[in-house]
């Protein structure tokens, strides 16, 4: 995979513009598991985050009965509580799970 990586160039600059080094992504090895399993549990919750607010929205709407609130409710937490204990697993925490944007700021919004 790192070699892949090598053989990405950079995007092709205006005439009048100095050439520039192409953007090279720095891959270790030993890490890329790791690195990835981080990944897949930030896309999983920023995903729950999603879906509980769009289901916050749905119960503040009145459009789900109360059996259907509770049930929603109890695989939420359900999702949530298997999240924390796969990052435990593997030495994170929920708040290492947000990746930085740069101007954008963090993918995830703060806790409250």
């Amino acid at each position: 995979m790192s070699r892949a990586f090598r053989l990405i160039q950079a995007p092709p600059t205006p005439r009048d513009a100095p050439p520039r080094a192409a953007h090279r992504m720095h891959t270790d090895p030993d890490t890329v598991g790791e690195d990835l399993l981080k990944l897949v549990l930030t896309l999983v919750e920023l995903l729950r985050q999603l879906i509980e607010r769009q289901a916050l929205r749905r119960v503040d709407a009145g459009d789900l009965t109360d059996e259907q609130e509770e049930e929603l409710g109890a695989t939420l937490l359900a999702l949530h509580d298997r999240l924390a204990d796969l990052c435990a697993e593997h030495g994170y925490a929920l708040e290492d799970l947000n990746l930085d944007l740069g101007p954008l700021g963090p993918l995830l919004p703060p806790r409250n």
